[in-house]
């Protein structure tokens, strides 16, 4: 089973940063390449005032700081170079949706959006959209967002498609700043399977694939969680992907690479 795509994780709030400069990326994208990754996706374009690019909106609305590079403009180049599929992370503002402030989190992406493509766009390689709000619950407003967001995305853009990578709300489902690793209380499958359908049922044709990630649940449920989230794809049209994740969620410091023997056992499920 191969890998075919991977996330560039160079704005983020609890996995350290890579500090690399083109020369780095450039034999990053080449290995990736070797192995047969043939699509990298940037998981957010700014998180709170840290920006991937120099965002004229960001910046004069969310008083965000003017990167030193322009990595979104990078990691285009390096994707069109190696003949690769790029696809652009919306904005987290870190603390609109997260506190109950949907809309603002959609007004504000909006204009990203419409920033970024007439920017961006151009680039061969640019072939989609990832909606970097993570949830894993039908929480707020969260259907809303992603159908907003989603739609603008593909009627600016000529239809290309947008995915979306959430989390399963299970026993590992812990905030990276705590000391424990686990907690008792967590979703059932079948609550799951209620309120993602509905989610699903929501955004069905303007959000086209859902890549759930696979590391906050034990590794004796994959499979039950697997099935049901390839159902629910299926059901309302949606492409079912896994978001392995490299790195491990048993251990008390967050977040070591994992072992392979546990990433081995999510893509043995995944397939």
């Amino acid at each position: 089973m191969k890998i075919t795509g991977t996330f560039l994780d160079e704005i983020s709030h609890d996995i350290p940063h890579q500090n690399w400069g083109k020369a780095e990326w450039d034999a990053d994208f080449s290995h990736m390449k070797a192995i047969g990754i043939d699509s990298v996706y940037l998981i957010r374009s700014g998180y709170r005032r840290w920006l991937t690019y120099p965002s004229e909106v960001l910046m004069k609305l969310e008083g965000c700081y003017d990167p030193p590079v322009d990595l979104v403009e990078m990691f285009l180049e390096l994707a069109d170079k190696h003949r690769m599929n790029f696809y652009f992370g919306l904005y987290d503002s870190g603390k609109y949706w997260v506190s109950g402030k949907f809309q603002e989190e959609v007004d504000i992406n909006l204009k990203v959006i419409d920033e970024v493509w007439k920017k961006y766009g151009h680039h061969r390689s640019f072939k989609g959209w990832y909606l970097s709000q993570e949830v894993s619950r039908r929480t707020g407003k969260v259907i809303d967002l992603y159908a907003t967001l989603g739609r603008h995305c593909k009627d600016i853009s000529g239809g290309l498609p947008t995915f979306i990578s959430p989390w399963i709300d299970g026993k590992k489902a812990v905030a990276a700043a705590s000391s424990v690793i686990s907690r008792e209380d967590a979703v059932s499958v079948r609550q799951h399977e209620e309120e993602w359908s509905e989610i699903f049922d929501g955004i069905k044709g303007v959000v086209d694939a859902v890549a759930f990630q696979d590391g906050h649940i034990e590794f004796h449920e994959l499979d039950d969680f697997f099935m049901v989230n390839k159902k629910m794809a299926d059901k309302y049209g949606m492409e079912c992907w896994t978001n392995a994740e490299s790195f491990d969620r048993d251990m008390p410091i967050k977040f070591f690479p994992i072992k392979f023997e546990k990433l081995r056992l999510k893509l043995e499920a995944a397939r």
